[in-house]
């Protein structure tokens, strides 16, 4: 069963195409990739899945409800869960009170009833023994992993990352490679942009690629990076 699917999705701004006629599905529990040279439109891709941006034409749906026009806030409630490049914490918070906040507005629950489940992710993220630092004193790896650990606070059913493993030494990425491996091994359906490639590829099953707002490709990994027209675009290696 399809957990989200895309059909003819197409978005400008103004003369600008940053989506055109994008369609394709993810399966429960599926890992996708997302790969494209900086401006192919990734980011705003999980903009339009998410609602942080409106669709022009084409539907989105997600668990087989048409959300092409729900806001933000009720598809985190229904289960999507996303990260964003550049972590964002509330700084003057600890590390715990940035879960408890997801938590408790992710869910619509008081936080005292989402406390254990922010600990138990607190572990899960290797974050447990920072839960009572202030979120601006992490380190970026910290950061990465207080931006994942505050969307799986809202308990999603679809995990969205964006570029979470840059910027990230090599023993970083494997470490948290890891930790998103665990994550889909428990059924998690995963959705994840991502320029270092050998990081993607050790977690997802298909990749599709973008260029210029459109879908050049989808398929396995192998397949992709295969693919004449993904080398020359992407790579950018003359066939």
């Amino acid at each position: 069963m399809a957990i989200l699917e895309l059909d003819g999705v197409s978005k400008k701004f103004g003369a600008l195409t940053v989506a055109e006629q994008i369609s394709f599905a993810v399966c429960e529990g599926e890992a996708l990739g997302i790969i494209g040279p900086n401006g192919a439109g990734k980011s705003t891709l999980f903009n339009l899945i998410t609602g942080n941006i409106a669709a022009d034409s084409g539907t989105i749906r997600f668990l087989g409800s048409d959300v092409t026009r729900t806001p933000p806030m009720a598809r985190c409630l229904s289960g999507m869960g996303r990260t964003f490049q550049i972590p964002q914490p509330f700084e003057k918070l600890t590390v715990f009170e940035n879960l408890l906040v997801a938590g408790a507005f992710g869910s619509r629950r008081r936080e005292a009833e989402v406390s254990d489940r922010c600990a138990e992710i607190l572990v899960d993220t290797g974050l447990i023994d920072k839960a009572n630092v202030l979120a601006g004193g992490l380190s970026l790896l910290q950061r990465k992993r207080l931006e994942l650990a505050r969307a799986l606070a809202t308990e999603p059913k679809l995990l969205l990352l964006d570029e979470i493993a840059g910027g990230l030494t090599e023993g970083e990425c494997r470490s948290l490679v890891a930790t998103i491996r665990a994550i889909h091994a428990r059924g998690v359906a995963v959705i994840w942009i991502e320029h270092v490639l050998h990081a993607l590829n050790s977690v997802v099953e298909r990749l599709l690629v973008l260029h210029f707002g459109r879908v050049i490709g989808i398929g396995k990994p192998q397949d992709i990076m295969a693919s004449r027209d993904v080398r020359e675009i992407y790579l950018g290696i003359e066939i």
